[in-house]
């Protein structure tokens, strides 16, 4: 589970585009769409579930709605937010980590440092 975490950091070559000069702006688009994406998937795979389970009788709308995880259940849930939470963050991390390592983004930490007072 943790590689995943730290996978999920990982990144295309070369620069990011932008398209605010407020950096600010931009890493909460970025943010909010990712949350967007996701949401979006998870909506469609729950609502294709629940049609299915529904129309196949399998349980009723209340046992959805009266639903309660056990803690091994809970606990599971818990690692997909945290993973989710890597996810959506991964372009903070990813800043963060090219002001800990410029030489290897090919960026001087002065640059790096500028572009974030900007933001």
């Amino acid at each position: 589970m943790i590689n995943d975490i730290l996978l999920s950091g990982n990144k295309a070559k070369g620069q990011r585009p932008y398209f605010f000069d407020d950096r600010a702006v931009e890493r909460v688009l970025n943010i909010t769409m990712a949350v967007a994406g996701e949401l979006a998937v998870t909506y469609e795979r729950l609502d294709t579930l629940e049609r299915l389970l529904l129309t196949k009788g399998v349980l009723v709308q209340e046992e959805i709605e009266r639903f309660e995880p056990t803690p091994e259940q809970a606990h599971i849930r818990q690692r997909w937010h945290a993973d989710y939470v890597a996810r959506i963050l991964r372009m903070v991390q990813q800043e963060l980590e090219a002001i800990q390592q410029p030489i290897e983004n090919d960026r001087n930490m002065e640059e790096i440092l500028e572009e974030l007072g900007r933001s």
